[in-house]
């Protein structure tokens, strides 16, 4: 099932805010919201128009000469330049007040002060280039974006068209996460580079095209101790290979596979010890999951013993277990080497465990969305499996799953699929009662609706059915149409099932897949 989680593109990572001690007094009865009012009004920054934008481009640009002067002049006299650079500093500061007028942001590009702005991340002064990468995260802020999208879009284009990524990136490869201030402008360049990918999605490419940030990021992932910037980075990799599949092969040809897997198997027998920690964890499977859908990746994955690293990480039962069971099924899912490895090195008892239920509680997974997905997971492994291993002795021993213990995976299997059924059904109602009530839907909207409700698992679960009934043996036979009988259906439920993935089978692999899936959904169809 190759569908990367969804991850909200427009949530943004902020830093908590510093609130400073004061002494309380339960006597006194404070109207908070008139004190946050008070404190605005007095750090209220009256919005700037074109004449302070000009006044204050002039001046910086000043600075600007007067600093490059100083430091040819008295290259050795660092006292001699001292000054310029703190008034440059100065001037710094004071255009961040343009973020509260981003309605100005095309006159600023038209003064052409951006390649000025830019050229200083690479100023000798380390303090000036973290000035910049501060101003550029609050001019690209994800507030600022959303009522001037237009305006902000402008400033981007043109920080991009004078090598913005080009210069963020060589600057952070500088910059020492061991000291403080450094360890805040990396979290501000990712952010800033986060901030452009919003506004300009074309930028999750172009950065990994033109600079070095995905060598960088498998850099900081590598390194053992957890930090903040280190969530940042996890989250930055995933937003850059989460809707590119270049992004996704480039880094497959980095070894980005080997890196990741040496990332996650650090938490094999261990939980993160914080949610940040948490965080970060399911951000780097999210990053293994986007990098095992092209086909390369798929192979680079079971050659660096991936399959084996996953079913430990499951039999360990730690925080994890879900996330690995994932892993498996997009490095399954269309890719017989990849299920194949996974029967040798006995990966079937894990799985079916998890299948039958068994699947270790703690803080993280009580909630019953995370069962469901769980559930979801590997009923499309198994799928997987089915699809991927035709014959031979492998394909014994799968079969041989589902009549061993009287048959009880049948059982299970017949249980979910009544689940997934009634509520497909309810789905299906409830949309009929809306078109009633003249809420017109097309058809595509509605089968969308169906998948959103569970008829992705649901047809699955009647192909796996298919196998079973396919594989002619008698036992397993007997035991679906009982179990069928039960619920007061017949096959041609379940053909219906299978007849609607049929006729709704894409291309999104190529034609000549999509012929062989629909081959086989119609020997099923057939058989049944």
């Amino acid at each position: 099932m190759e569908v990367v989680d969804g991850r909200n593109s427009n949530t943004k990572r902020k830093r908590d805010n510093v609130v400073p001690n004061g002494n309380s007094n339960s006597n006194n009865d404070i109207d908070l919201s008139l004190l946050e009012a008070v404190e605005k009004s007095q750090n209220a920054v009256e919005a700037p128009d074109l004449r302070t934008l000009k006044k204050l481009v002039l001046s910086f640009e000043r600075r600007l000469k007067d600093n490059i002067g100083a430091r040819l002049k008295y290259p050795d006299q660092p006292d001699r330049f001292a000054d310029s650079e703190v008034e440059l500093h100065e001037d710094l500061q004071k255009l961040k007040v343009l973020a509260g007028a981003p309605d100005l942001y095309p006159d600023l590009v038209s003064l052409n002060t951006v390649p000025s702005i830019l050229n200083l991340l690479g100023h000798d002064n380390t303090d000036i280039a973290i000035d910049v990468v501060q101003l550029l995260q609050e001019l690209t802020d994800d507030e600022v974006f959303d009522e001037n999208d237009e305006a902000v879009g402008v400033l981007v284009d043109a920080l991009v068209d004078n090598n913005v990524l080009e210069l963020l990136v060589q600057n952070l490869q500088r910059l020492n996460d061991s000291d403080p201030d450094e360890s805040a402008a990396v979290y501000g360049t990712l952010a800033t580079i986060e901030n452009l990918i919003e506004v300009k999605p074309a930028v999750a490419e172009l950065v990994c095209e033109r600079t070095k940030l995905f060598k960088w990021l498998m850099g900081k992932i590598k390194v053992r101790e957890f930090d903040g910037n280190k969530q940042y980075a996890s989250e930055i990799l995933a937003i850059l290979l989460q809707s590119s599949v270049a992004n996704q092969k480039k880094l497959g040809q980095m070894n980005g596979v080997d890196v990741l897997l040496q990332a996650v198997a650090m938490y094999k027998s261990k939980d993160p010890k914080s949610s940040d920690e948490a965080e970060m964890l399911e951000n780097l499977f999210d990053c293994l999951c986007c990098l095992l859908m092209p086909l390369e990746n798929k192979e680079r994955f079971v050659k660096a013993e991936g399959v084996e690293l996953m079913i430990i990480i499951i039999k360990q039962k730690k925080s994890a277990y879900g996330s690995a069971i994932r892993a498996l099924d997009f490095a399954m899912t269309k890719y017989p080497p990849a299920c194949e490895r996974f029967i040798d090195v006995l990966g079937l008892k894990t799985a079916f465990a998890a299948f039958m239920g068994k699947i270790p509680i703690n803080k993280k997974n009580k909630k019953e969305r995370y069962h469901e997905e769980l559930e979801e997971r590997i009923v499309s492994l198994i799928a997987s499996l089915f699809g991927g291993i035709l014959r031979g002795s492998r394909r014994e021993r799968l079969l041989s799953k589902f009549v061993e213990n009287e048959c009880e995976k049948i059982d299970r299997l017949m249980e979910l699929y009544m689940r997934y059924s009634d509520r497909v059904k309810a789905e299906t109602e409830r949309m009929d009662q809306l078109e009633l009530d003249d809420l017109e839907m097309d058809e595509e909207e509605k089968y969308n609706r169906k998948l959103e409700s569970g008829l992705y698992t649901l047809q699955l679960i009647a192909v796996i059915l298919g196998h079973l009934w396919c594989s002619e043996h008698p036992q397993m036979r007997a035991r679906i149409e009982l179990l069928l009988k039960q619920q007061k259906l017949t096959k041609k439920d379940v053909k219906d099932i299978l007849q609607e993935y049929h006729d709704n089978i894409g291309d999104v692999d190529g034609p000549e897949e999509m012929e062989r899936s629909q081959a086989k959904i119609q020997r099923f169809i057939s058989a049944l």
